[in-house]
């Protein structure tokens, strides 16, 4: 009986040391519940708009263009003839490609963040040339810009970029 009484013993000085209910867990709550709320309300008015996302666009269809055309096999022969800084002509289109890209994207806005999906290309400029279609998911949010997918649609064939 010893052990059962001192178990007792034991329960009421755990007891005592327990803090009464108090208003702190009703403040920490109201602060979490706080700090929650203002990190939404950054997220949301830090979320990037269609402005934003030309620019970005701009920037990456400039880089992605240049990569693609400006070497060897890049341009027919007839056009490699005309074009002689083909990164040059690419980069003094930039504006016209974000307008292209912001005109050829849908953007669903969710307060907190915004995707973008934006289809292009797929048109023939020659007889034996057309352009590569791209397609591409962009994640917008606190003030910054993430491709989560793209990809390259040649015809039937299709390669995916994670």
């Amino acid at each position: 009986m010893a052990t059962g009484s001192s178990f007792a013993i034991l329960g009421e000085i755990t007891a005592s040391w327990r803090l009464p209910p108090s208003s702190f867990t009703t403040t920490s709550t109201l602060l979490g519940v706080l700090a929650t709320a203002g990190g939404a309300m950054g997220l949301a008015a830090t979320n990037p708009g269609p402005v934003e996302f030309q620019e970005f666009a701009a920037d990456q269809l400039t880089r992605l263009i240049t990569e693609e055309i400006c070497h060897e096999d890049g341009l027919p022969l007839m056009l490699r003839l005309v074009i002689r800084d083909c990164p040059a002509v690419v980069a003094s289109q930039r504006q016209v490609l974000g307008n292209l890209a912001l005109e050829h994207s849908r953007r669903r806005n969710l307060g907190l963040f915004s995707l973008y999906s934006t289809e292009l290309g797929g048109e023939r400029i020659l007889p034996n040339w057309s352009l590569p279609r791209y397609h591409a998911l962009t994640l917008a949010a606190a003030g910054r810009f993430v491709l989560l997918r793209t990809g390259q649609d040649n015809g039937s064939n299709r390669a995916e970029r994670p």
